[in-house]
């Protein structure tokens, strides 16, 4: 038996995504990997006692086999060994778009944890790339371990026809985003298009009053359940991903499970799911524009490369992930990682 103790704190520094990650490790491990214990561990926020103090001591009380920090916030004493996941590094790639406390505690906190890893875990080979020239450590000591979904989720198949046809953009506005490429694009269709944008999370009234067009509307859908997320995702004529870079992009995944054709910037493109879906260079707003244009006129070759993704990513679930996850475990007790 392998006892690993997975920091399983929830805060508000977690997005959607490290949330369901760390989710997924707690409801799946017990299931598929029987020869894995595993310790939910921590409480409390970051930057503070519970997160310096409590934390460490709690993971030596344990003293487990391996220990896994989900995200960058660890604490600055790690028992080894530990293997830390890498969602992203974007604020390595764009630090223009954070500020110089950022910076501080990469250098100071974040980069020595993740170099001190027995292993690195991370969703997509574009992660490991920009470990490997970010951070410094050797190729060989990253994981690719692709994120899933809940089958239950896309169990029900019936959608109710929309209004009028839509396509949608799940996540959050921040500038890495580059939602701006995405309302010109919608923005400057032509006027016979009839299209609407649906953006999930808060009204940007700005932007609403910005980008319009004749016949068709920019809505913001608030925060949806998963449940009303994905009959979004059916329901679209496409899902739009307009990004400068992500770790892996779990809305992308969820598009293609649900059969929606995929659009996406070259950058932001998951691996597992680059053969199926269209892509556009991110600044490229023409080219999306174009490519918006010729989905509305002609949906079908869209369409079937959706359905030939869906066949292939449907295997992405959250208990292979799990699965693939425990393996990382095993290889480091077995020493074979050089840990």
């Amino acid at each position: 038996m392998i006892d690993v103790a997975l920091d399983a704190r929830f805060t508000p520094r977690m997005s959607v995504g490290v949330r369901a990650y760390v989710r997924a490790l707690i409801d799946g491990l017990p299931r598929v990997a029987p020869d894995i214990r595993l310790h939910a561990v921590g409480r409390g926020l970051n930057f503070g006692l519970d997160e310096q103090l409590r934390l460490p001591a709690e993971i030596d009380r344990l003293a487990p086999d391996v220990t896994h920090y989900p995200t960058i916030f660890a604490p600055l004493r790690r028992r080894r060994p530990y293997v830390a996941m890498v969602h992203d590094l974007i604020h390595l790639q764009y630090p223009q778009f954070f500020g110089r406390a950022t910076a501080a505690y990469y250098a100071v906190a974040a980069k020595p944890m993740l170099r001190g890893a027995a292993l690195l875990l991370m969703s997509d080979e574009r992660t490991a790339d920009a470990c490997v020239e970010l951070l410094g450590v050797e190729r060989e000591r990253c994981r690719i371990v692709p994120l899933g979904y809940d089958p239950a989720l896309f169990a029900v198949a019936e959608t109710r026809p929309p209004r009028r046809p839509f396509i949608m953009y799940a996540g959050n506005h921040r500038p890495h985003k580059n939602l701006d490429v995405l309302y010109e694009a919608w923005a400057g269709l032509p006027e016979a298009i009839v299209l609407d944008l649906v953006i999930t999370g808060p009204a940007d009234p700005a932007a609403q009053q910005r980008y319009r067009r004749a016949g068709s509307e920019l809505r913001y859908a608030g925060t949806l359940s998963d449940t009303h997320l994905v009959a979004g995702y059916r329901a679209a004529s496409a899902y739009v991903h307009p990004a400068l870079v992500e770790g892996f992009g779990l809305p992308m995944l969820e598009a293609m499970v649900a059969g929606t054709p995929v659009i996406a910037s070259t950058t932001a493109l998951p691996s597992i799911l680059a053969p199926y879906a269209s892509v556009f260079a991110p600044h490229d707003t023409l080219a999306l524009r174009a490519m918006l244009t010729d989905l509305a006129a002609n949906p079908a070759p869209y369409r079937r490369r959706a359905a030939e993704g869906q066949a292939v990513v449907r295997a992405y679930t959250w208990d292979r992930f799990a699965a693939a996850t425990a393996a990382v475990y095993r290889e480091v007790v077995d020493g074979s990682s050089g840990a």
